[in-house]
């Protein structure tokens, strides 16, 4: 029997399989012909289809920071300019600045690694002084001492680790240092990710062509990065919590009680940011309060306004960086504490604070066991959260009821009515003893607080 007819068949169905599913299995990728009008940088970030062909795909995941995974978008479209805000952008003075004004690089060639070359800054706000200073000189100037640089953080790392102040954060060592950028640094960035892209924790990314943004959207840009206490309470999304006040009375945005000096900072160097002389106060709009009711003539002096007018919001504590996270998961709270910050705010003996993400062995992934000397501040933080509303859990009472019946702690002989409104000093952790017991309410309540 002939079997070479069987085998030529056999051969030419291997080989149609084969191409078949060459075919069908793989994606096909369209080859974009680089024409002479991509030749540029902005040729090519304009030319969505040339950029998906050339674009680097990422290495590591962003990190979201305290709100959760940061979402995701594709390098491409990150860095895709001809989306919405494109044509603005291109009548403003930034465009007329160019592409390797701000970028370096090397513009009108058309391949990639030349277009890099010549020292390439994707984010020319990481030298803000030398690219943003050069027309905003005092702004650049001012910002380097700015909370929003992460002075106030780099402060408590140095202190906790044994050195005097923030001036010293540059002399931890290298290993610590990373530690910081990679997990502490991703909310605290610099011009372009308030003003022109998404921060890193909202995924980076152009935010609307390449238009650069004056007043910075708050859900795109302060929420993303203000999302797990600021946001989440000022937009009321916890359960149990409603929006502030502010927001459902007035649509009031960031920008309406935060100003520019207070953002940007004002060139004078402050421990944290409740030393800043640009803050806003309550009473910038709501004057003559001091004894406008009972419940502000008797606290005005000794409470926050936070204290009666916030609802439950967010805490987490006991960070183990860049392995478990948060090990103290987030949940709904609320504690009155003592004033842990009388030198600053010395108007209140009572005031609302908050457990921060500080633990012994924060570091000890970068080789740092425990802070040298942990105990250097508390680990509850003065606070004033963005969830304020008229009538609370505290200023409500029942018809016939005593103002104080829902607020104060009161021994009826048996037990603490409200004891879980303040911080006590079994509230606190085995390790949080040593750094927040002077700021628990034991023994420093009213003495009349009682009920006979």
């Amino acid at each position: 029997m002939n079997y070479l007819p069987i085998i030529k068949m056999n051969r030419f169905l291997f080989i149609f399989t084969i191409f078949s599913l060459l075919i069908f299995s793989c994606e096909y990728k369209e080859v974009v012909p680089i024409e002479e009008s991509d030749e540029s940088c902005e040729g090519c970030h304009t030319n969505y289809a040339l950029l998906k062909q050339v674009y680097t795909p990422d290495t590591a995941v962003v990190s979201g920071g305290c709100g959760g995974d940061a979402p995701h978008y594709e390098p491409y479209d990150r860095v895709f300019m001809g989306g919405t805000g494109y044509d603005e952008f291109k009548t403003s003075s930034h465009y007329d600045v160019g592409c390797v004004g701000c970028h370096n690089g090397t513009d009108n060639v058309g391949d990639k690694s030349l277009a890099h070359s010549g020292n390439f800054i994707s984010h020319p706000s990481s030298v803000y002084k030398e690219k943003c200073g050069t027309c905003h000189q005092t702004i650049a100037n001012n910002f380097e001492t700015s909370i929003h640089n992460g002075t106030g953080q780099k402060r408590k790392v140095a202190m906790r680790s044994g050195l005097s102040g923030p001036a010293d954060f540059d002399q931890l060592p290298a290993h610590l240092i990373e530690g910081y950028t990679n997990n502490c640094a991703t909310c605290h960035g610099t011009c372009g990710n308030c003003h022109v892209v998404r921060p890193s924790a909202g995924g980076g990314g152009l935010i609307s062509g390449h238009k650069f943004n004056k007043t910075p959207d708050m859900v795109n840009v302060c929420i993303t990065c203000h999302s797990s206490r600021g946001g989440h309470a000022y937009l009321g999304v916890a359960p149990g919590t409603v929006p502030d006040v502010h927001l459902t009375n007035n649509s009031f945005k960031c920008m309406n009680c935060h100003s520019g000096d207070e953002i940007h900072g004002d060139g004078v160097p402050v421990d944290q940011r409740y030393e800043y002389t640009k803050l806003p106060k309550c009473t910038n709009c709501h004057s003559d309060i001091a004894s406008s009711n009972a419940y502000h003539l008797n606290h005005y002096e000794d409470f926050n306004c936070q204290v009666c007018h916030s609802q439950d919001y967010n805490n987490c504590g006991s960070c183990h960086v860049h392995d478990e996270g948060a090990r103290i998961p987030s949940y709904q709270g609320f504690k009155i504490a003592l004033n842990p910050l009388p030198d600053v705010k010395a108007d209140y003996k009572f005031v609302l604070v908050r457990r921060t993400l500080a633990a012994p062995d924060n570091w000890s992934v970068y080789g740092v066991e425990d802070y040298a000397n942990f105990e250097a501040f508390p680990t509850y933080n003065f606070t004033t959260p963005h969830n304020i509303i008229k009538w609370t859990s505290r200023t409500t009472v029942a018809e016939g009821s005593a103002c104080y019946e829902n607020c104060h702690a009161i021994n009826d002989g048996t037990q603490i009515l409200n004891k879980e409104l303040y911080l006590f000093n079994d509230d606190l952790l085995d390790w949080e003893i040593g750094a927040s017991g002077n700021i628990t309410v034991d023994g420093q309540l009213p003495a009349n607080w009682s009920k006979k």
